[in-house]
């Protein structure tokens, strides 16, 4: 029998023990084609050799759907060791979630714990605002009274300062009266006094007057040495205070730009301090203390 090129090709192509099996046969086809050539004829044979043709063709595309088989089974075992992996990681993060909500409870549980311990003390805090709500009315009740009380004080106040008023201004009239006397003795004992303790002779009687709209208490005018002056002074119960020698000096310097000439400043009093005393010698200010006349 004569196989070929193309049927040993193709069984060249097929698995090993398949090409053995297709060799067997076909020895065994060579074998008895003796026997059967007269029985079978060319036509058969044909048919037979197409017949092998296409198991061997079958036999290639059941070879070629195992290997995509087999890589699609390896890619299925890529796929699962993926998947294998993937649900270790899972895994893993399932572990670290079931901690972490571990965590998270052990935390809810300080939590609530701090809850309660922050209620507990909001509460204390509510009693202690409360006591010191009761206080602030004890406190505004107190201040209420003393504001009552405040009142009526004021009131008397007030009234004793309209007493002390009125008293100052008595003893102010008095003060003045007093003061008033005490320019009117000086009228009259000035002139001597001047004469015999100072030579000054007065040629004008003293009066009251202003100048410059200037109240003059003691004023007149005086002749020294042939030399006129102006006698400016003012009348004070006690000379105790310096200020009074500035008041003094004052007058005296409005009637010397008023008038011009000589001034010589004056104070009658009833009794002066020994210092303001010296103080208003060396200021060449003529202190008259009424026991002196």
């Amino acid at each position: 029998m004569m196989i070929s090129a193309n049927l040993i090709r193709k069984i060249s192509e097929v698995e090993p023990h398949l090409r053995e099996i297709l060799i067997l046969i076909l020895e065994e086809i060579e074998k008895h084609t003796q026997q059967i050539a007269q029985q079978v004829t060319k036509q058969e044979f044909n048919e037979l050799k197409e017949i092998v043709a296409e198991l061997a063709e079958a036999q290639k595309k059941t070879e070629q759907r195992l290997n995509e088989l087999a890589e699609a089974q390896r890619e299925t075992e890529q796929r699962v060791a993926e998947l294998a992996k993937a649900q270790q990681k899972s895994e893993e993060r399932l572990t670290k979630l079931e901690q972490t909500v571990a965590e998270l409870a052990e935390a809810q549980k300080k939590t609530e714990q701090r809850l309660n311990e922050l209620a507990e003390a909001q509460k204390k805090t509510e009693q202690r605002l409360n006591e010191l709500a009761e206080a602030q009315k004890q406190t505004e009740q107190r201040l209420n009274e003393l504001a009552e009380a405040q009142k009526k004080t004021e009131e008397e106040l007030r009234k004793l300062a309209q007493s002390l008023n009125r008293t100052n201004k008595q003893l102010g009239g008095l003060s003045r009266s007093v003061a008033y006397a005490l320019e009117n003795e000086s009228y009259r004992y000035l002139p001597h006094l001047l004469k015999s303790k100072y030579d000054i002779e007065i040629t004008e009687r003293f009066i009251r007057t202003y100048i410059s709209n200037e109240e003059i208490n003691i004023f007149a005018k005086a002749k020294k040495n042939g030399e006129e002056f102006y006698i400016v002074g003012e009348s004070v119960l006690k000379l105790d205070d310096r200020s009074k020698l500035r008041q003094v000096m004052h007058k005296v310097n409005i009637v010397k730009e008023e008038l011009g000439g000589n001034v010589i400043p004056i104070i009658v009093t009833h009794f002066a301090k020994p210092d303001v005393l010296e103080r208003a010698n060396k200021a060449g200010i003529i202190v008259v203390q009424s026991f002196e006349w």
